[in-house]
């Protein structure tokens, strides 16, 4: 059976039409991954921004989130890993949907292959900034400070802050020298087969020495995806409807 991967989705991040169409079409994608994938590796920001309260998620989602729960109870493992966007992820994922979470970067054997899964966040050479706001935003002071505020305003903010971060960082030079392929080289040359992330929404199938670096792309714009069938990963384009 095969292992899928995806990543930025970015759910909300346009108007409502674009947003439901893109939600469809997730769907559909899941209808294959439900179909013959063992497991499947979501790599961060499935959601434009993501902030639970202890009984409060934001709404607009259900029928993925629906999906989702649905793939699971069929016998697909799924595991998500946090985002840039996705600083703030509780217990709903995994309580109610019942996907494995991980909110660092992280390894797992798929076959005979060694893969290392990182969303891609934080590893361009110019970017202590980020870093930097990454463990405030982690921090879990700050969440349950932010958590004390009505969610109508909370998510609000959430939403507004996540478009100005994006407007930041696309317009941001990071330098000539691509620190996340330096990064995937330093793990390939500890015997990783594959270093698969995603952030910076540019489809990559690249051979580097003895492995392979991938890049996801995202679904806002390229709606690829990998597959993995035990001897072969795949970069592919999803054909919507």
């Amino acid at each position: 059976m095969n292992t899928y991967f995806v990543s930025d989705a970015h759910l909300g991040v346009s108007e409502r039409a674009i947003e439901r169409q893109k939600e469809r079409e997730l769907i559909r994608f899941l209808d294959l991954v439900q179909s013959d994938g063992k497991q499947l590796f979501i790599l961060g920001d499935l959601f434009d921004f993501w902030f639970e309260y202890r009984t409060v998620i934001p709404r607009g989602y259900h029928r993925l989130l629906a999906k989702l729960s649905e793939v699971v109870e069929k016998g697909t493992e799924i595991s998500y890993l946090a985002g840039n966007h996705d600083f703030w992820l509780g217990k709903f994922f995994e309580d109610e949907i019942g996907m494995h979470v991980h909110v660092e970067p992280f390894s797992v054997t798929i076959g005979n292959a060694k893969f290392f899964l990182h969303h891609g966040d934080g590893l361009a050479h110019k970017d202590l900034g980020y870093r930097i706001l990454k463990r405030v935003l982690r921090n879990r002071l700050n969440i349950w400070l932010y958590s004390l505020l009505h969610p109508d305003l909370g998510i609000k903010l959430a939403r507004f802050s996540s478009r100005k971060s994006r407007d930041y960082t696309s317009q941001k030079d990071y330098g000539e020298v691509d620190g996340m392929r330096v990064f995937a080289t330093q793990k390939i040359g500890e015997g990783y087969q594959y270093v698969v992330m995603g952030h910076n929404h540019k489809p990559i199938l690249e051979r580097i020495g003895n492995g392979y670096y991938v890049n996801l792309g995202d679904w806002i714009s390229h709606y690829t995806y990998g597959v993995f069938d035990g001897n072969k990963f795949e970069l592919l384009k999803w054909a919507r409807d």
